[in-house]
């Protein structure tokens, strides 16, 4: 009942965007985020994602997207149109050929690079460059792009507001999300601007950026169909496995990379060990 009210209020939201009016015809239309679209109209809402049954055929035939993981919290996304998306990307975990895309966090100086290679036609910071917090909004061919941003410790006990970005990935009909290097856990803000994930890119390190408990909730709220474990550092990826019950299904991957598309993500949210996690 509460995803059928949750597909009835998103299609009253997008009717109303798309409705012929003079403001809209004067102005520019933005680029509408569809993995925000269903969780703003319910922000308390643990399980807003799609299903394969709910996708259209135009989001079903889209494709597969491809992820690798290169190590540390670098995966490389591929999508059906040929863009590749390098995440937390630092010089060191490179793919075979340069990423149309990186993305970056400051935490550590092993999730950025201030001399990305040149050939990446877009880099994008977690942080603000001019005393703001980021604010991305970019189409790179097949895929949108966009941020949340979060803090993150600051020496002494502090917090910088605003220097942790989760990026988010919409392609192929996927919402796709990378935590960065979380520090804290979300509010009901942070929620209603990610939106719905099928997708999402965890750190496991236990301590680093979050203890496995804390971090347990925030991806037992955010629900994602698939759950890719990243920067696993100091204790084993058990501890941070068992912190889910049975509502949750666990796989050691044989290979580096999985595809996924709509129709192929799993019913039931699956905790995905790639291998070199």
């Amino acid at each position: 009942m509460l995803r059928y009210l949750a597909y009835t209020f998103a299609a009253i939201w997008l009717l109303h965007a798309f409705w012929p009016s003079v403001a809209h015809a004067q102005a520019a239309p933005a680029q509408v985020s569809q993995c925000q679209a269903i969780a703003e109209t319910l922000p308390k809402a643990t399980f807003a994602r799609f299903t394969a049954a709910a996708a259209t055929t135009a989001q079903a035939s889209a494709g597969e997207v491809t992820i690798s993981y290169l190590g540390h919290s670098t995966f490389l996304i591929e999508t059906p149109g040929g863009v590749s998306i390098a995440t937390d990307y630092n010089g060191l975990f490179r793919p075979s050929a340069p990423p149309t895309v990186a993305t970056m966090n400051k935490a550590h100086s092993s999730h950025y690079t201030l001399t990305p290679d040149p050939a990446i036609r877009t880099v994008l910071h977690g942080w603000g460059d001019d005393g703001e917090p980021a604010r991305h909004d970019v189409v790179v061919g097949d895929a949108y792009i966009r941020n949340v941003t979060t803090d993150i410790r600051s020496g002494a006990m502090t917090m910088e507001h605003d220097g942790n970005s989760i990026f988010i990935f919409e392609v192929a009909g996927l919402c796709i999300g990378h935590l960065g290097h979380l520090h804290h856990e979300l509010d009901d803000s942070h929620y209603r601007q990610i939106g719905r994930l099928d997708v999402l890119m965890v750190p496991v390190d236990g301590g680093l950026t979050m203890g496995a408990e804390s971090m347990s909730r925030v991806v037992s709220r955010l629900r994602a169909a698939l759950i890719l474990p990243m920067h696993r550092r100091g204790p084993p990826i058990n501890a941070f496995l068992d912190m889910f019950g049975d509502d949750f299904d666990k796989s050691f991957a044989t290979e580096t990379s999985v595809k996924v598309s709509l129709r192929s993500l799993p019913s039931k949210p699956l905790i995905y060990i790639l291998q070199g996690v």
